[in-house]
């Protein structure tokens, strides 16, 4: 017995041992945690019950010079469900009809929407898709339909936002508006005004600390942010919608029927350089055409006839020869080193003048000209192009510009064809909007201005940084030249290779152009790029435009004249003669019941400055905005027309620079 207690004793001596040992480990560890490794703990805590959200700026507009929207903002949003969410009455009284509202809303069958319902409930799916890619307006009536109307909680309803890039005018000019986006490769990629002008739009996002005060769920620790967001600025394109939708549906309409590869148009304005339509359109697989690539500033290729205006520059300019100066074209064909030079017109002009030569487009007069003055000396010609800037880019904002091609003597590249070659457009390569830049500095007297696709920054209706003409070369030839050279591109279109574009309603300068892309290859890939460039009117020019067009269908036509030339005579005729002015205005004080009774309602509004966001439903749009700025809100505007829906509610406090977003129709 005595045996036995001693063994219990030591047991329970041992108990205790090891209850002392994990004691002092115990005593161990915290005095280790608080004062060893307290502040890791410390930290980790906060960092799971304190986190910092990024709040997103508000990405700027892109307006049209007209004060149309280009690109803008809005929320896009998408809905899912948490089946398990709602308690088990709530769902069986109203699935049927929140099936039926999805059904009118989404346009599914109402018997497929319950069952993806029930089948959610019964498989406990706290996250079934029910709709994406929504508008404001969608949303807030989805959110409206029985069971959703009870909340996240109760209803199980799930809202996703996010904010999208919308170009309101559709596809048109798409590539020059532009984008910035994340690439495949995770790299990212900005294209056009959109990337070329980011900073200015993209703005400074702001950060708020904020605490978990349940799963998911966060609150902000202060009523002020720790950085505040600074919204982006609003971008003042060049682009004139009107004339823009002018220009690309012309394109469109002649791409399609010579079913081209490819095309581009660019219209600018001749004293400014401003930029008021392009277009680039390509043929897709499906014989469709689309905005992918931009050719006016990235294709660099020979331009064929249309440089023969640099030969005309040189040679007058130089004073090498006049106008008068008479040419035998030789049959339509001339040799040099072995290598011929043909005129389209097959047997040749006969004896004719240099201004002749040039309105009918002869390459064997002008290769003659050019050669004959300068083969002695051809770095004279080369100059010429060098200083009026031809050899280099011009220097855009946007990524990707052509790189141009002029071979300088001496230099590889350079052989004993290269300046023949040169005066009727091969051998050398420029970008349209390069060609366009050197006629417009005819039609603008000399000065050579730089194409701008953007005119100003704003912030609403403040100006951040305007851009003013830019002037590339002051004079690139003396005014006796320029006379002499409006004289022959007017004759061009009045008797010569555009004489099928003249209209004795309407003056028009410019120069036909139809050259050989891939001659060289034996393959057969050979095909004809046609263009037209010029300006109008042609006695005080107010616009330049460019039109070329890639691998037309021969057995339609390919000569510039034919394929590019309507496309340019449409845009100048639509906008100076398809658009008749009135002189005089009758009735100028005879007021209109309707009009005065919108307008009392309106002044009614803008004069009770109310402390409540006004019910604006029904009232014209550009009322709704005047009316909003005047209470101190940010308006942004998606479509024309009347309020259709705002989204700040009627009655609600109105906090001062908040953003209210409006939709007509």
């Amino acid at each position: 017995m005595a045996i036995e207690d001693k063994q219990i004793s030591y047991r329970i001596y041992l108990v205790a041992f090891i209850l002392f040992l994990m004691a002092i480990a115990v005593t161990v560890k915290l005095t280790n945690i608080q004062w060893v490794e307290g502040d890791y703990y410390r930290k980790l805590a906060k960092e799971r019950t304190v986190k910092s959200f990024v709040i997103p700026a508000n990405k700027g507009n892109i307006y049209s010079a007209d004060g149309s929207l280009l690109a803008t903002s809005i929320p896009n949003y998408t809905i899912r469900f948490d089946a398990v969410a709602p308690k088990k009455e709530d769902f069986d009284v109203h699935v049927d009809s929140l099936a039926l509202g999805l059904s009118k809303l989404l346009g599914k069958p109402k018997s497929a929407i319950e069952s993806e319902l029930r089948k959610a409930r019964t498989n406990q799916n706290r996250y079934l898709l029910i709709a994406k890619g929504l508008t404001y307006t969608q949303y807030v009536d989805v959110k409206n339909l029985p069971l959703f109307n009870k909340g996240a909680y109760k209803g199980g309803i799930i809202v996703e936002q996010e904010t999208v890039r919308e170009h309101p005018i559709g596809k048109i000019a798409e590539r020059t508006i532009g984008y910035e986006r994340i690439d495949e490769d995770g790299m990212l990629k900005r294209v056009g005004i959109e990337g070329a002008f980011g900073n200015y739009l993209n703005g400074k996002d702001g950060r708020v600390q904020k605490q978990k005060i349940a799963k998911g769920q966060w609150k902000p620790i202060r009523d002020v942010n720790e950085v505040e967001p600074q919204d982006g600025y609003d971008v003042i394109s060049t682009i004139d919608v009107y004339i823009q939708d002018i220009a690309h549906h012309a394109l469109l309409k002649q791409l399609e029927f010579y079913q081209a590869d490819h095309g581009c148009v660019v219209v600018m304005e001749t004293k400014t350089g401003y930029v008021k339509a392009i277009s680039n359109l390509g043929r897709a697989e499906d014989g469709s055409y689309y905005e992918t690539i931009n050719y006016a500033v990235a294709e660099s290729h020979e331009p064929g006839s249309t440089f023969k205006l640099v030969d005309m520059i040189a040679l007058l300019d130089d004073k090498k020869v006049d106008t008068s100066k008479v040419y035998d074209s030789r049959g339509g064909e001339v040799v040099y080193n072995g290598r011929k030079v043909r005129d389209s017109h097959k047997g040749g002009y006969g004896k004719i003048s240099l201004a002749k030569g040039f309105e009918v487009s002869s390459n064997t007069v002008l290769v003659q000209a050019v050669y004959e003055n300068y083969k002695n000396n051809p770095e004279e010609f080369v100059n010429r192009i060098n200083r009026m800037g031809l050899n280099k880019p011009l220097g855009l904002p946007f990524k990707g510009e052509g790189i141009p091609v002029v071979h300088q003597p001496g230099q590889k590249g350079w052989d004993k064809n290269t300046l023949p070659w040169m005066a009727f457009g091969y051998s050398v390569a420029i970008t349209p909007l390069q060609t366009l830049t050197l006629y417009n500095a005819v039609a603008n007297n000399g000065e050579m201005v730089k194409p701008q696709f953007v005119s100003e920054i704003k912030e609403w209706n403040k100006t951040i940084k305007k851009y003013d003409k830019q002037v590339i070369n002051k004079s690139i030839c003396d005014q006796e030249t320029i006379s002499k050279l409006k004289a022959v591109l007017k004759n061009v279109v009045k008797r010569g290779t555009g004489s099928k574009l003249y209209s004795k309603d309407f003056s028009m300068a410019g120069k036909t152009g139809t050259a050989q892309v891939d001659y060289h290859k034996k393959d057969g890939s050979m095909y004809y790029a046609s263009s037209f460039v010029g300006f109008f009117p042609a006695e005080e020019p107010k616009y330049s435009c460019i039109v070329v067009v890639h691998k037309p269908n021969v057995s339609a036509g390919y000569y510039g004249a034919d394929v590019a030339g309507p496309v340019f005579k449409r845009i100048a005729q639509k906008i100076f003669t398809d658009a008749p002015t009135t002189n005089e205005v009758k009735n100028l004080n005879k007021k209109i019941s309707t009009q005065e009774a919108n307008f009392n309602s309106y002044y009614t509004k803008v004069n009770d400055k109310p402390k409540f966001i006004p019910n604006l439903k029904g009232m014209s749009g550009m009322d709704a905005v005047t009316l909003l700025e005047s209470l101190k809100l940010r308006v942004k505007v998606i479509g024309v027309g009347k309020v259709k829906s705002q989204s700040l509610k009627p009655g609600e406090v109105i906090q001062k620079n908040k953003t209210i977003i409006l939709e007509l129709s």
